[in-house]
């Protein structure tokens, strides 16, 4: 696996964590201490997410397609938070149970260990 398709997927792993705490934390808005933070990690996130689409395009096996799509469905979701003008704890759950972020998380772990 490339350094940069691994550095894509950590940044996936990592901020879908950081996530896990900030919808911990019961917040109303992002505004205020600390809250800008989620705004980068989903902006990090979604940039890693393109990456990830970047660096599998010329893969020509049907597991890359899949994780493609994934990639992208998660790009939405993630855009469509990112979008909000306030960024809840309950918004970042509902995002943190989406189908979409859960199946790139699970993609992303099972290439992981197929192509070290």
């Amino acid at each position: 696996m490339s350094n940069t398709l691994h550095e894509y997927i950590e940044v996936i792993e990592a901020g879908y964590e950081f996530l896990l705490a900030y919808a911990a934390q019961g917040r109303e808005s992002d505004a205020g201490s600390g809250g800008s933070e989620v705004r980068t990690t989903l902006a990090g996130m979604s940039e890693a997410a393109v990456g990830i689409t970047t660096a599998l395009q010329s893969d020509d096996d049907d597991f890359s397609t899949v994780v493609i799509d994934d990639a992208r469905k998660s790009i939405a979701a993630i855009s469509l938070v990112a979008s909000q003008d306030k960024i809840s704890s309950e918004l970042v759950d509902n995002l943190n149970a989406s189908i979409h972020l859960r199946a790139l998380l699970t993609d992303l772990f099972l290439l992981s260990e197929t192509k070290r």
